[in-house]
C-alpha cells in the first residue's frame, strides 16, 4: 500500500512551485484575454494540463514546443476526422484517444494533455477550424509565454538540441 501513497516527485523550493503557478496564471490569462478581445477561442480545457508541464516540468520531453504544438494538433485532428466519420459513441471516443496516443508516440511528439483533445472534440463537436482556433493558436501562445517566462526566470526552456 505504501507504493501507492509514496510521493516520488522530489521536493522543490517554494520559490519554484510559486513561479510554476505564476507562469500558468500568466499563460492562461493571456490566452483568455486574446479569446475575449479577438472574439476567437484560444483556450481549451487540456491547456490547463499543458501549463502544468510547461511551467512545472519544463525539462520534460513532454513539455517541449514540438510536443506541445504537435501533440495537440495531431490529437485534435484525429478527433475531428473520427468525429466526422463515426457516430458520437463511447467506443469512437476511445478509438480516437487510442489512435492519438499511438500517433503521438510514433511521431515522437507525445504530450499527455493532448490525449484529452479527442474527448473534447467529441463532446463539443466543433468544425475543422478548431485546429486553428484554439488548438494551434492557443498552443503557440502557451509555448511563447513559457519560453519568455522561463528566460526571465533563468529556467532552460526549450531544451537545447543534442
Amino acid at each position: 500500500m505504501q507504493a501507492f501513497l509514496r510521493r516520488h516527485q522530489p521536493a522543490v523550493p517554494a520559490s519554484r512551485w510559486l513561479l510554476s503557478g505564476v507562469g500558468g496564471l500568466i499563460a492562461i490569462a493571456l490566452a483568455g484575454a486574446l479569446s475575449h478581445y479577438a472574439g476567437t477561442p484560444f483556450l481549451m480545457a487540456p491547456f490547463g494540463a499543458t501549463c502544468v508541464l510547461i511551467f512545472s516540468a519544463a525539462a520534460s520531453p513532454f513539455s517541449q514546443p514540438a510536443n506541445v504544438v504537435g501533440g495537440h494538433l495531431v490529437s485534435a485532428l484525429i478527433g475531428l476526422v473520427l468525429r466526422a466519420a463515426l457516430p458520437n459513441e463511447w467506443w469512437a471516443v476511445a478509438l480516437a484517444v487510442g489512435l492519438s496516443i499511438a500517433a503521438m508516440s510514433a511521431l515522437r511528439i507525445t504530450h499527455p494533455p493532448a490525449g484529452a483533445d479527442p474527448i473534447v472534440v467529441f463532446a463539443a463537436d466543433p468544425g475543422f477550424d478548431y485546429l486553428l482556433f484554439p488548438v494551434l493558436s492557443g498552443s503557440l501562445c502557451l509555448v511563447a509565454v513559457g519560453a519568455l517566462f522561463h528566460r526571465a526566470t533563468r529556467t532552460p526552456y526549450p531544451l537545447k538540441a543534442v
